[in-house]
C-alpha cells in the first residue's frame, strides 16, 4: 500500500519518500544476539536492507513498503495541492467548434482537458489555459508527438495517466511507466502523476452501481471523459462542461452533424462514433451515451452543468442509480 493512493488514489511519478520515519524493524530478539558476532551479521543485514531498499527507490521512483499514512487535504501529493472553486471541463468535441466559447472556458480558476486535444490554434473557441489534463495510456504516443505544444508550454499543468495495470508495471514491463519515466528526466518539473490500481478498480465498481453493467464482463472500456468527469466531482465545488451532449442527442436525425474531435474535422463524426461504440458487443468499446446517462443523474444533485450545447438533465432516467457523492478526503 502507497502513501500516495489518496482520495484520488493517484500515484506520484517523482514521489521518492520513504514510508513512515525510514526505519525498518527486523523485529530481532534479545536471545539471538548474545555474541558480537551475532551483533555483527545483524548489523550487515540491517545495512544490506537498507541499501537494497535505497536502490529500489531509486529505480523505481513510485514504490512504497509498510503501512504509510494518507495525506488528508483535498488532494495533496507531496507539494501539491488541488482544488478549484470553478472548474471548466472542455471536451474535444466537434460541438466546440465556431462555439467561440474561449473566453468564457478561461475565466474558471481550473480548465481541465482531456488526451492530446490542443488549444493553440483553437483558442477562441476552447480557451487557451490547462490546469490539469487527464490522459488515457492510448493517447500516451500522440501526446509524446505533440509534447512541444503540450509539455513545454504547460510546466504549471498538471498530468494525470490512466490504464490497466499491464500498462503501469513499475517491473520493466509497463510500456506507459518506462514511457513516463523517461518524460520525467527530459522534463524534469512536469507534473506527472498516474491513477493507482485501487483507484482503477474503483472507477470499475462505480460504474457497475450506477449503471448495473459489469464492465469486463460486457467487454467495455471507461472512456477518459469517466475519469475525467469522476476527478472532476472530487476537485471542484462547480463543474461546468464544455461540448458534451445529452444522452438521447444523437437518436435523432435532424441534429447536426459534427467530427468527434474538434481537432480533426475530416475524421469520424461524432453520434457515428457514440452509437458504433454503444451497440457494439464484439471487442472492447466504450460506452459513451451510456457514460452520459450517468453523468446527467449526477447533475441533478450535484453542481455539474452543460454548455454547447446547453441543456439540462431532464427527470431521473430508469435503471440509472443517481446516489454518487464525490469520496470524502482520505477514502
Amino acid at each position: 500500500q502507497c502513501s500516495y493512493i489518496l482520495r484520488l488514489g493517484i500515484i506520484h511519478v517523482k514521489s521518492r519518500k520513504v514510508c513512515a520515519d525510514g526505519s525498518f524493524n527486523l523485529s530481532l530478539g534479545h536471545n539471538n544476539m548474545n555474541t558480537w558476532s551475532n551483533q555483527q551479521t545483524y548489523v550487515y543485514i540491517y545495512i544490506y536492507i537498507y541499501i537494497y531498499i535505497y536502490i529500489i527507490f531509486q529505480e523505481n521512483r513510485i514504490f512504497c513498503l509498510g503501512a504509510c499514512s494518507d495525506i488528508k487535504v483535498n488532494v495533496v501529493l507531496n507539494s501539491l495541492i488541488m482544488h478549484c472553486r470553478t472548474c471548466s471541463l472542455v471536451t474535444s468535441s466537434g460541438q466546440l467548434t465556431g462555439s467561440k466559447r474561449g473566453e468564457e472556458i478561461d475565466r474558471s480558476e481550473c480548465v481541465i482537458r482531456m488526451n492530446d486535444a490542443p488549444s493553440i490554434g483553437y483558442q477562441q473557441d476552447v480557451g487557451w489555459r490547462t490546469s490539469l489534463r487527464v490522459i488515457a495510456h492510448s493517447s500516451l504516443q500522440r501526446v509524446l508527438q505533440s509534447r512541444q505544444e503540450l509539455f513545454n508550454v504547460s510546466q504549471d499543468t498538471v498530468f494525470i495517466f490512466w490504464g490497466p495495470s499491464s500498462c503501469m508495471r513499475r517491473d520493466g514491463k509497463g510500456h506507459v511507466y518506462n514511457n513516463l519515466r523517461l518524460l520525467n528526466q527530459l522534463l524534469p518539473k512536469l507534473k506527472i502523476y498516474i491513477i493507482s490500481w485501487l483507484k482503477m478498480m474503483k472507477f470499475d465498481e462505480l460504474f457497475k452501481k450506477e449503471t448495473g453493467i459489469d464492465r469486463k464482463t460486457s467487454n467495455s472500456w471507461l472512456s477518459t471523459g469517466w475519469f475525467t468527469m469522476a476527478i472532476a466531482l472530487e476537485l471542484c465545488d462547480r463543474i461546468n462542461v464544455y461540448g458534451m451532449v445529452p444522452p438521447d442527442f444523437c437518436r435523432s436525425s435532424s441534429q447536426p452533424s459534427v467530427p468527434y474531435h474538434y481537432y480533426e474535422p475530416s475524421g469520424p463524426k461524432e453520434c457515428s462514433m457514440y452509437l458504433s461504440h454503444e451497440r457494439s458487443r464484439r471487442g472492447s468499446h466504450h460506452r459513451f451515451i451510456t457514460e452520459k446517462m450517468v453523468f446527467a443523474n449526477w447533475a441533478r444533485t450535484l453542481n455539474v452543468h452543460f454548455y454547447q450545447p446547453d441543456w439540462e438533465p431532464a427527470a431521473l432516467i430508469p435503471s440509472m442509480n443517481s446516489s454518487y457523492t464525490p469520496s470524502p478526503a482520505g477514502s
